[in-house]
């Protein structure tokens, strides 16, 4: 098994597409072609995590923070960056990372959370816009069922939870061959012929239109396949950022403190005064989500999981929502549990480890 082939598993999980424009998912060090020994999981990577993989014979390392937003200009050991790549490249060590592109899929990071607590009739807290395409193609009424069924193979026509959705309308279809042509039907440089044939539309999202595409052309017996893909402004209940979902019951505040400290492995909680009201809807947002707080209040969350808050956006809760920080780590650190089951569904024979160690750089004083 190579590099490439556990960053394909992922990828197919967590398209790259779908990462926010400043993110650097992918692969920061190593290549491609790699014979895979092992993989180590770690939420970030560190000097300890290199020293773990090195000592758990491991030569790559799979985490969700990148290590490289920007460029290096040197590699000369000046901080942790630097000493990182050098470390990383003297042992021959991979290092791949899948970041806000697995925060944005409907089963990642947040759907975790969302496990760990044990939530109901979860949903997307802000869907991704932009993210979905209306394909049109045209095909003769005799292979369009072939032409349908090779789009769905490849992914195309799914809403929410059901699949091979399309829309058909029968018209007549004109076109002459030039000379050079090969025409199905028709003769090269004949006349203007007339076909019945059926429009077919259907849905494709941003991962599979080049997919899609592909297997439209290969099933299609025109020579020159006619088709249109248009960017729609529809959200996409698919993709997007956080999750809001309900407890099975509802719970006091106090209660919910509890839970959430138990469940997440919360050392403390940061979170603004209780109101004394019971809590049922939570909304939730691995990593830093202060920016989602006003679509939790819109969408009528009794409470809102998230970290890195400051002290002035504790004030934008205006009495109308429990905001509880739990701390940047602390909301991601079962992200690795979702790496581990990509890996070992499509490779089930192959051992993944994930780290021993605590990559949390912040330490708390009781």
């Amino acid at each position: 098994m190579l590099v490439k082939d556990i960053i394909q598993a992922i990828e197919t999980y967590a398209s790259p597409v779908f990462q926010e424009g400043y993110d650097n998912s992918g692969l920061q060090i190593g290549d491609l072609n790699d014979e895979v020994k092992g993989v180590l999981i770690s939420l970030d990577v560190t000097e300890d995590i290199l020293q773990e993989a090195i000592q758990r014979d491991a030569n790559m390392i799979v985490v969700h923070h990148p290590l490289l937003f920007t460029g290096l200009k040197q590699i000369s050991g000046r901080n942790y960056i630097e000493r990182i790549v050098r470390m990383a490249i003297k042992n021959d060590l991979n290092i791949y990372a899948c970041h806000t592109n697995l925060d944005n899929v409907h089963n990642g990071v947040n759907a975790k959370i969302a496990e760990k607590l044990g939530l109901q009739n979860t949903s997307i807290l802000s869907q991704m816009g932009n993210s979905l395409f209306k394909l049109y193609t045209y095909a003769p009424v005799d292979v369009a069922d072939k032409v349908r069924e090779a789009m769905f193979a490849a992914g195309a026509g799914t809403i929410g939870e059901y699949s091979e959705c399309s829309f058909n309308t029968h018209g007549t279809g004109t076109f002459r061959p030039g000379q050079n042509t090969n025409p199905v039907i028709g003769e090269p440089g004949g006349k203007r012929e007339h076909v019945n044939e059926v429009k077919i539309e259907v849905l494709v999202d941003k991962a599979q239109q080049h997919r899609v595409i592909k297997a439209l052309v290969e099933a299609h017996p025109y020579e020159e396949v006619a088709y249109e893909l248009v960017q729609l402004h529809n959200a996409n209940q698919e993709l997007g950022a956080g999750m809001i979902g309900d407890l099975p019951q509802a719970m006091d505040e106090q209660a919910l403190m509890h839970h959430i400290k138990t469940n997440m492995k919360a050392a403390c909680i940061r979170h603004t005064p209780f109101s004394g009201k019971q809590i049922k809807k939570v909304a939730m947002c691995g990593g830093s989500g202060s920016f989602l707080l006003k679509d939790a209040i819109r969408q009528g969350a009794d409470a809102f999981i998230t970290a890195d808050f400051k002290y002035h956006q504790f004030f934008d809760a205006d009495g109308k929502i429990l905001i509880a920080d739990i701390g940047h780590y602390e909301s991601e650190q079962f992200t690795g549990e979702i790496f581990r089951d990509i890996i070992n569904k499509k490779f089930p024979n192959f051992a993944t480890l994930l780290s021993s160690l605590s990559t949390n750089p912040v330490n708390y004083y009781y």
